[in-house]
């Protein structure tokens, strides 16, 4: 058995889901409220360490050696997947439905046909019944939604719409509704959907509705991604560099050294 072979190719792989989340990155550097997402690289020796207590075997020794593949002990793989929501920008636009939450923890809850989704999205419409949604077409939700069969935010069009700091929204000084903002303390039990939604597990009582009287929204501004372009692109070539090296690492076990094995096996000194 060719040990390097397969760790050289189990840590292309690896690279190779590597580079499909820097390349999503990348094409949503320009996306209103999307987060970065990355990966943690591990060895399957970490993980066995962590997991062995967990076997069926209390002997840990020759009997549980099966469960133990040391030809792949090195193999780096991915381990973990994250969503960054560590930084923020925010970019004035001037429109009245651009709605920028403040701080990073902070949502908007959405109507979807999966359910109720949590999203950073800013940039939001006024769809053919009046409804406030955003660019995908979900309804923008109030307060309310929770404890009430009220789901949406309807504004009469050709009036001028104000949101104050606090997300109430009003029409000729007349309050039309509040939006229902968020607060996440533990952001590792979102789970991504798409580019701008996220899955919660009981929103109602895991996210946290935010106090009134205080600035957490921004109108007429707009919340940007967090890709930093410059730095995916440097993770970009340092990703492909190590797919051709690990490339070369194949090629080398796989040709060179087979043939130099099958040229000197061959070989018969009298």
């Amino acid at each position: 058995m060719q040990s390097g072979y397969y760790q050289a190719a189990g840590a292309m792989v690896t690279q190779f889901n590597r580079l499909d989340v820097i390349s999503n990155n990348l094409a949503n550097v320009n996306t209103s409220g999307f987060r970065r997402d990355n990966v943690i690289i591990g060895d399957f020796e970490r993980i066995y360490q962590q997991k062995r207590d967990e076997l069926p075997l209390q002997n840990h020794t020759k009997e549980a050696a099966k469960f133990f593949n040391r030809t792949l002990n090195r193999t780096p793989r991915i381990v973990d997947r994250y969503t960054d929501f560590s930084s923020m920008r925010l970019r004035y636009t001037g429109n009245s439905l651009d709605f920028a939450l403040r701080e990073p923890d902070l949502f908007f809850a959405v109507e979807t046909p999966q359910g109720v989704r949590l999203t950073q999205q800013s940039s939001f419409d006024i769809n053919s019944e009046g409804d406030i949604v955003t660019k995908e077409g979900y309804r923008l939700l109030p307060e309310e939604f929770v404890n009430s069969t009220n789901r949406n935010i309807h504004v009469p069009r050709g009036k001028a719409l104000f949101l104050s700091d606090d997300g109430t929204l009003s029409m000729d000084g007349k309050k039309v509704a509040k939006l229902f903002i968020a607060r996440v303390k533990n952001t590792n039990l979102l789970q991504k959907e798409g580019d701008t939604l996220y899955k919660m597990k009981d929103i109602e009582k895991n996210a946290i509705q935010v106090n009134q009287g205080s600035a957490y929204v921004k109108q007429g501004f707009q919340q940007m991604s967090n890709v930093n372009a410059v730095e995916e692109m440097v993770a970009l070539i340092e990703t492909n560099r190590l797919v051709e090296m690990y490339q070369r690492v194949m090629s080398t076990q796989m040709d060179e050294l087979n043939r130099d094995a099958v040229t000197k096996l061959a070989t018969t000194r009298a």
